[in-house]
Order: structure tokens, then C-alpha cells, then sequence
């Protein structure tokens, strides 16, 4: 603000000054020269700026204000692009750049054909014959339209409820990359990360310096939903007064297929249900599906409060955890279904055997069935052994007296035996 105060005074005071001289003729012309320098040399250069696009291969004519009409004209340009590492000079009297740039007569900048390279910044500076300076500064920012582009591969039928490619949207050689965006049914469609996926690459040609984008879209069509959905994509380099390049639209129909019966099951461990007091009962709700559904318990029939979990565990078990559970499966498409019914139930102490009841019972019948069996088999093998011991007693009762008869006649033969041997032995000769 000050330096443009003492701009704007400065020509009053000298003009004044100029004014009020009295010496006439040439002296006076040249005092009033030499105070307009130095009003100019105060107000200092002029500087302009300004942004510019341009498209590739086009030719584009940048004017430097303030280029004396006629020559000889004191200026020169320069120039930081792409293709030059530091700034370029150039001047009318300069060595001639004609591929690239070249001064034309008026003080204007040619470039005959812009090129990716050309990007960068552009500035001329001219003074008059008067001596004042004039800058001007422009900004070039090159473009190139590429074709409109196009959905490659499309699918012809999607299948409701499970992900599917639609197809691969594809647009090359632009500049700058642009991006690209598909729509259904003319609304703008986002990755979500459910039903709504969306993969972009970009690569760019080593040589031309080009884009080439390409965006893979994959979507999960609702069960009940539109029968053929329009799908397009569009291409947008995202600068000012550029419209978007629209594809053609690709219309797949959708397939439905029939819901298949959905099984829940419910897994207890331990298997039958049965725990010691103060042990850990794990129930584990298995409902083959995609995308899982919604589980919540019951014991008794009544909803168990804040339960999400397809698994549920219950620790240190006691008394009041006895019961009948069961879980129940939400589907968004399917409807709700619950598993079949298990006891949980506590093992008391003193008994042989679980309470009544619990889960597994015709496993436990069967076990007690082939005890039964087998303290059966074993009973009647002890009665028949007692039988054949207490007949074999009998027997050998029955024979003893026999025994001892004989026994008997055998000591009275003995005895008789005797004396008559003893009244053989007296008799002798």
C-alpha cells in the first residue's frame, strides 16, 4: 500500500515541478524527459500473470505486454519446462529454437505444436523505448483428450446375492491420467466394501507420455432387485470446462437363484451335555451361510439379553445354568431359523450315573442296555458254576461212605490175615 501511494503521487509532483520550470526550449524538454524516467523508474515494472491450458499438438501464441511496435525490440523470454533443465533464453537476436519456440516478429511467443514437454512456466520481459519494463508471467498446463472410453468384457447375466464382475472400464491415452467412475442406472457408484467394489490401475507409456486407466467394477446384485440394471462408466481429466467422456451402457440381466434350505445345528461340548459343578459348557451355533447371519440364544424359550455370539460358553457351571438351549439364525434373506433344543444339566454326586433327561439319551440307553447284557451274562455264568459246584460236592459226598466201606473190609482182611500167619510160623517142623 505505501509503495502504490507514492506511485500514484509522484507524476502530480513531478508534472507540477515540470510545470513550474521557466527555462524554455530544449533544456526545458529535457528536464521534463528525465523527471518521467524517474516517475517510471518509481512506479516500477509491470508484472502480469496468467494460467493457461493447452492442448497437445495445437499451436499456441504467447504475447509479451508492453513489446515495442517496432524494432529493434529490447526483450527476451524465458522459459522452465520439461525440456530444458534450467531456464531457457530466448531473444530476437538470439540463436532460434524454431521446433520449439521462436520469437515472432510483434515480441510474441510461438510454440508451433505443444507438446507434454512445453509444460512449465513461460516469462517475458520488454522495455520500451522509454525505458519502462514490462513483465509477463503465464503458467502453461497441457492436456489431451483421449477416445471415449470403454467397458471391455462385459458380463451378460450377474447372479443375485454373491459378488460378479460387470467388466473392466478402460480409457487411454490421456493426459493428465484423469480418473474414472461407474454408474448404475445413472447414479454415481462408490466402493462400499459390501456390495460395491471397485479397482483402479494407471500406467503411463514409457515413450508418448500418456495414461492409460483402466476400473474393474464388481457389484452383489439384491435378491429381488432390478431385472437389468444399466451399468456405464465415464471418463473425467478434471479440469475447467471439460466435460466428462460417457461409455456405452452394458445392461446384464440378473439370476436368481432358488433359496436352498438352511440347516442350523447346534454343537454341545461335552457331547452329552453333563457337567461336573463348576465346569465349562462350550455351545456353538453352526449356520452354513454367506454372509454369517444374526445368532441369539434362548434357555428355557426366553431370549438370553446382549448374546450376539454364534458361540456361548458357560463357565463354572451351577444349578440356575441347568436347562433346555437353543439357538436361533437371522438371515436378511432367509428369515430366522432355530436349532433343535439340548439340556445342559449337572452331574450330582453319589449316583452312578447321570440325571435323567440329559442330552444323549439314546446314547446312555444303549450303554446301559449292553451293561445290562453283559451283568446278565455274568450272573447266569456264576449261578451255572455254583450249580456245577454244589453237584460235584454231592458227588463226593456220595462216595465217601463207599470209601470208608472199603476201607473197612480192607482192615478186617488185614486183621484175619495175621493170625493165621502166626499159626503158620508156630507150627513148623
Amino acid at each position: 500500500m505505501r509503495a502504490g501511494g507514492q506511485g500514484a503521487s509522484c507524476p502530480r509532483a513531478v508534472a507540477a515541478a515540470v510545470k513550474g520550470q521557466t527555462a524554455p526550449g530544449a533544456w526545458g524538454r529535457m528536464a521534463a524527459a528525465r523527471a518521467w524516467v524517474l516517475v517510471l523508474s518509481l512506479w516500477g515494472a509491470v508484472v502480469s500473470g496468467q494460467n493457461i491450458t493447452a492442448r497437445v499438438g495445437e499451436r499456441l501464441v504467447l504475447n509479451c505486454k508492453g513489446a515495442p511496435r517496432k524494432p529493434p525490440q529490447q526483450l527476451e523470454w524465458k522459459l522452465n519446462t520439461r525440456r530444458t533443465e534450467v531456464w531457457k533464453v530466448l531473444s530476437p537476436q538470439g540463436d532460434s529454437w524454431d521446433s520449439v519456440a521462436r520469437i515472432l516478429p510483434n515480441g510474441s511467443l510461438l510454440l508451433p505444436a505443444v507438446g507434454i514437454e512445453d509444460e512449465g512456466t513461460f516469462r517475458c520481459r520488454a522495455t520500451s523505448r522509454s525505458g519502462k519494463e514490462t513483465k509477463s508471467n503465464y503458467r502453461v498446463q497441457v492436456y489431451k483428450i483421449p477416445r471415449k472410453p470403454e467397458i471391455v468384457d462385459p458380463a451378460s447375466q450377474l447372479t443375485a446375492a454373491v459378488p460378479n464382475k460387470v467388466g473392466t472400464c478402460v480409457s487411454e491415452g490421456s493426459y493428465p491420467a484423469g480418473t474414472l467412475s461407474w454408474q448404475l442406472d445413472g447414479k454415481l457408484l462408490k466402493s462400499d466394501g459390501e456390495g460395491v467394489s471397485v479397482k483402479e490401475e494407471t500406467r503411463r507409456h514409457p515413450e508418448t507420455g500418456l495414461f492409460t486407466v483402466q476400473s474393474e467394477l464388481i457389484v452383489t446384485p439384491a435378491l429381488g432387485g432390478a431385472p437389468r440394471p444399466t451399468f456405464s462408466c465415464s471418463f473425467s481429466l478434471g479440469l475447467p470446462g471439460h466435460r466428462p467422456l460417457h461409455s456405452a451402457p452394458v445392461q446384464p440381466s440378473v439370476w436368481a437363484p432358488e433359496p436352498v434350505p438352511l440347516k442350523v445345528q447346534l454343537v454341545v461340548e461335552p457331547e452329552s451335555g453333563v457337567v461336573a459343578p463348576g465346569g465349562t459348557v462350550t455351545l456353538t451355533c453352526e449356520a452354513p451361510a454367506q454372509p454369517p447371519p444374526q445368532v441369539h440364544w434362548l434357555k428355557d424359550g426366553t431370549p438370553l439379553p446382549l448374546l450376539f455370539s454364534p458361540v456361548l460358553l458357560l463357565s463354572e457351571v451351577q444349578p440356575h445354568d441347568q436347562g433346555v438351549y437353543s439357538c436361533v439364525a437371522t438371515y436378511p434373506t432367509h428369515g430366522s431359523q432355530q436349532s433343535p433344543a439340548v439340556s445342559i444339566s449337572i452331574l450330582e454326586t453319589g449316583r452312578e450315573g447321570p440325571s435323567a433327561g440329559s442330552v444323549g439319551d439314546s446314547g446312555l440307553g444303549t450303554l446301559a442296555l449292553a451293561l445290562g447284557i453283559l451283568g446278565g451274562l455274568g450272573t447266569a455264568a456264576l449261578l451255572i458254576g455254583i450249580i456245577l459246584w454244589q453237584r460235584r460236592c454231592r458227588r463226593e459226598q456220595r462216595k465217601a461212605p463207599e470209601r470208608q466201606e472199603e476201607e473197612e473190609e480192607r482192615a478186617e482182611l488185614n486183621q484175619s490175615e495175621e493170625p493165621e500167619a502166626a499159626q503158620g510160623s508156630a507150627v513148623g517142623p
